[in-house]
């Protein structure tokens, strides 16, 4: 990098609270505890929401990322940080991968992830939920980790005009760049669709 005149990029400073957990809804087990390397598709997914800033406002992000191939199999955008947010991104794993009964869904211990709505969701279609340790984000390290590399890499120098820009650029992140092309070193260097395309195993 220093040879070709590069810096690193960092990302902004300026934090939004996206996990309330000081809630009295009941909290699942940490039943993944950190087993991020997965033999198989659609055994165990992990989630969460971020938030990008916009002139409009803030929009919300709720991805589901597959842990056997780092695949986001599910994602929502909204201005509102909800249940509806979360489910929706899951909904769309769930339409998309056809995961058999027993799934493990990790999260935080967030109230979007600990409400009557989605304990009611994940129990409809035989999911089984996990989450992190109260305070402990290294407990969905993986997930946090995309956040972070997505942030630096898509992240413009101005704030987005508009939400729907930032839709469409997030998108675009998400479903052309990270999903097909961008290399992971814990995949061997390739990105998550050409990981399951020598690897999915149904």
């Amino acid at each position: 990098m220093k040879s070709h005149a590069l810096r690193g990029k960092k990302a902004s400073r300026r934090r939004v609270i996206t996990t309330e957990s000081t809630h009295n809804y009941p909290v699942a087990p940490n039943v993944l505890n950190r087993q991020f390397e997965q033999s198989a598709p659609n055994r165990a997914w992990a989630a969460d929401i971020t938030y990008f800033s916009t002139k409009q406002g803030w929009l919300y992000l709720a991805i589901v990322l597959d842990l056997f191939s780092r695949r986001v199999v599910g994602w929502s955008m909204s201005q509102y940080i909800d249940a509806e947010l979360v489910l929706s991104a899951l909904s769309m794993g769930i339409q998309t991968r056809l995961p058999a009964p027993g799934l493990l869904v990790h999260t935080d211990r967030g109230s979007q992830f600990a409400c009557r709505d989605y304990r009611s969701f994940v129990e409809a279609h035989a999911i089984s939920a996990s989450m992190s340790r109260k305070r402990d984000c290294w407990d969905n390290a993986v997930v946090e980790s995309f956040f972070a590399s997505m942030k630096c890499e898509i992240k413009p120098e101005q704030v987005w005009s508009t939400r729907s820009e930032a839709r469409s650029q997030i998108f675009e992140y998400i479903e052309v760049w990270y999903n097909r092309q961008r290399q992971h070193s814990s995949l061997g260097y390739l990105s998550p669709a050409e990981f399951e395309e020598g690897r999915f195993v149904s």
